[in-house]
């Protein structure tokens, strides 16, 4: 049976009774466009919406939560951070992926400009097929080329990130890319409209056919018979600069009342969003639209993608200006269209008016839905998989050199080389800690920012998994000396049409958010991206990304892993953990992704952070590394080849077999280094926390020795070690 226009553009048939209701007459094809995309689930959040309500997003130092562009938080001295996370295209990743990156590393950086932030540093989260197919590998390069490439275009620092790889990903990729800037508060800058009667400006590149459907596309699954190219949207980073640079200035001198980027939906949904934010229309004229391409319809015009352009409201009488600051920078800047009374969003061909559409029935009376839930097959039967029966290694050695192997685990040099990931402010390159450290100019201050997501534990259970998600990235934070301040989302799932599905998302979002308010990290902004999967074919693991951002009073007391001093004991903070479920040692050893994920104490985290931020803060410890990937064993190994040191470790103290102590990924644990002379009040301090502490051993010799019992069950040089963990993916790559 053959589909309506409004089913081919993707909404149902009661939305269309209801936008008929709305007009009070049939719409036109442009205003049945408008009204498709910005009701589709990628602009408008209609099924996710409800969910959404479960994060916590009020705290002390919240300035802007969300609604805006980004978030922004308060670090004292009249500055403030700006950040927020985007899933910019995991399909245009999949179809276009030097593109869809690029695209990605430029919206999410003008969402941060859009605020009247400078865009400090970027960091991204990524996930790809295994990297033994070759289409991987060039999907992999290019992704990573369009990071990079964008980045150095642009002149900000990709200070950080993530890399995993598993076979849930080979038809979906997923790209997510945050940015984090620094704004003085009075020139912060929100999407409002100006006056009635007030001009609107369209500034940046001309517009073209490139990126028509983006949010539709998005917001459905990927089809590897559909020609998609048309859909993906085209970078251009000296014009995105140019952008860049031309905004900040008139933000700093005082020409704007409101600014908007123009991402998904285009022209569309800017005007929607700064009308239906001040209850004013807008009256937007297409004919005045700078364009690249002759002969484009109001339609096209409209929801056209074209990057690198901006919604300007300027301050009365200050076009002229505006002009001439975009003229310099080699850029348009039009009149476009005013802002009206009227609450309508008003689309003309000169004279001619070819859509009316109320602005908030676009934004604010978009339907919600509550899909049905479903728990999936798989999860009573992974939560009841029986660890205990598994056969223990019969080499300790080569499953530690197997894991440091493991791309997932392996150093990711091969991709930040190719990024600039080096900044005048910098203080912890990539690798050297947990998290990102970047010095606040003008102030001892620091700021950390990470991004952590791990999709084995939430797809064996999504509401401990969500948990575990955002506790790893404050313990990253918290491992440099940093407060954590405020965290951004990126949630990353299936189709929502299947109810499995729906009820990971459901469940991942109240880990979450269970975290949040517990940690008292209040939840600024974030994006959603469903539809992750291909027809035919599995789903990706539910992968939601947080996005965090932390300060460090005094940047010269940040903290690295680094063993650095031979003779420092070696302390786990922690206890040592019993549940194997979920781990990489148990995927790479005996192939399951399966048993119950290591339970994780909201109280005891709260507890260890704070102990964390304290003996950092007053000089304590020398180093410090959390457990994650690999577990206490290639904790251990990191920390040693970040040094460049040896150690020797007991471990005749844990009662559980030896494969659990070393290779479970129990949260709420790091280990740090010490003086022996600060271990008696280290001590002290974790039995007033409530923390299990256990002494490992010392830091020393050139090799990596690992003993119970009196043998020593490994015994691995530490060059081997790097040598082994620094090479794995460079030699995969080729």
């Amino acid at each position: 049976m053959e589909k309506s226009l409004w089913q081919q553009m993707g909404l149902t048939d009661e939305e269309y009774a209801q936008v008929q209701e709305i007009l009070g007459r049939e719409p036109n094809y442009i205003e049945l466009g408008l009204f498709a995309v910005m009701w589709s689930e990628h602009c408008g959040y209609k099924n996710s919406r409800p969910v959404l309500k479960y994060f916590p997003t009020e705290g002390s130092h919240v300035i802007e939560g969300p609604g805006e562009n980004a978030g922004v938080v308060d670090i004292g001295d009249n500055q403030a951070l700006v950040f927020k996370i985007e899933s910019h295209n995991h399909h245009p990743a999949a179809v276009e992926p030097y593109q869809g990156a690029a695209v990605g590393v430029g919206g999410i950086v003008r969402d941060i400009y859009t605020m009247g932030a400078r865009p400090i540093a970027s960091i991204n989260s990524l996930r790809f097929g295994p990297l033994d197919d070759e289409r991987i590998k060039n999907l992999l390069s290019e992704v990573v080329s369009g990071i990079g490439d964008y980045g150095h275009g642009l002149g900000i620092p990709t200070a950080a990130g993530e890399v995993y790889f598993d076979e849930c990903y080979r038809d979906n990729p997923v790209v997510n890319t945050m940015c984090v800037g620094l704004v003085v508060h009075d020139e912060i800058t929100r999407a409002v409209p100006g006056e009635v009667g007030s001009s609107v400006m369209l500034v940046g590149s001309k517009t073209g056919r490139d990126g028509m459907h983006g949010a539709a596309f998005a917001s459905g699954e990927l089809s590897d018979v559909v020609d998609t190219r048309p859909y993906v949207s085209v970078g251009e980073p000296v014009m995105g600069k140019s952008l860049m640079e031309a905004c900040l200035e008139v933000i700093s001198e005082g020409l704007v009342v409101g600014m908007q980027g123009l991402g998904a939906a285009g022209l569309t949904s800017s005007a929607a969003e700064i009308a239906s934010k001040g209850k004013r229309g807008i009256e937007i004229d297409v004919s005045r639209v700078p364009r690249r391409e002759e002969g484009m319809t109001p339609y096209e015009v409209m929801l056209s993608e074209s990057q690198e352009r901006m919604l300007l409201c300027p301050r009365p009488g200050k076009e002229g200006r505006i002009r001439e600051i975009f003229d310099k920078w080699g850029l348009d800047a039009a009149v476009i269209g005013k802002i009206t009374g009227d609450g309508v969003l008003r689309v003309t061909e000169g004279e001619r008016v070819v859509a009316e559409i109320p602005a908030i029935a676009l934004t604010d009376m978009c339907p919600v839905y509550h899909p049905a839930t479903a728990e999936p097959a798989y999860y009573r039967e992974k939560q009841s998989f029986d660890l205990a029966n598994l056969p223990e290694p019969d080499d300790y050695n080569q499953v530690l050199k197997s894991l440091l192997a493991s791309p997932n685990i392996a150093s990711k040099e091969w991709i930040y080389t190719q990024y600039d990931y080096q900044a005048a402010n910098t203080v912890l390159e990539p690798v050297r800690g947990d998290a990102a450290v970047l010095s606040i100019k003008g102030t001892p201050q620091a700021a950390a920012l990470t991004v952590d997501g791990n999709s084995r534990m939430v797809y064996l259970d999504p509401f401990m998994g969500g948990i575990h998600v955002v506790c790893e990235a404050a313990r990253n934070l918290a491992c440099t000396g940093a407060r954590p301040l405020a965290l951004t989302y990126c949630l990353n799932f299936g189709s929502l049409e299947r109810p499995e599905v729906f009820w990971q998302f459901e469940n991942a979002v109240r880990g979450m958010a269970m975290a949040a308010y517990k940690l008292n990290i209040p939840v600024v902004n974030g994006n959603i991206s469903f539809y992750n999967e291909a027809d035919g074919k599995a789903a990706i693991y539910p992968t939601p990304v947080a996005g965090m951002v932390g300060l460090i009073e005094d940047v010269n007391a940040g903290m690295d892993m680094a063993f650095k001093h031979d003779g420092d004991v070696i302390l786990l903070l922690g206890g040592e953990g019993s549940q194997l479920g979920g781990s990489e040692f148990l995927k790479l050893e005996h192939g399951l992704v399966t048993g119950e994920v290591p339970v994780l104490n909201l109280d005891n985290e709260k507890m260890l952070l704070q102990m964390l931020e304290l003996i950092i803060r007053t000089g304590m410890v020398t180093s410090c590394h959390d457990l994650s990937e690999g577990g206490l064993a290639v904790a251990l190994a990191e920390a040693a080849i970040q040094g460049r040191k040896g150690f020797r470790v007991h471990l005749d103290s844990f009662q559980e077999r030896l494969d659990v102590a070393l290779f479970n990924e129990a949260p709420t644990r790091t280990i740090v280094t010490l003086p022996s002379s600060q271990l008696g009040e280290v001590l002290g301090l974790a039995e007033g926390h409530m923390l299990d502490a256990v002494v490992l051993g010392e830091v020393g010799g050139d090799r990596l020795v690992y003993s119970f019992q009196g043998r020593e069950i490994i015994d691995v040089e530490w060059q081997e070690a790097a040598s082994i963990w620094r090479g794995a993916i460079r030699c995969s790559m080729g």
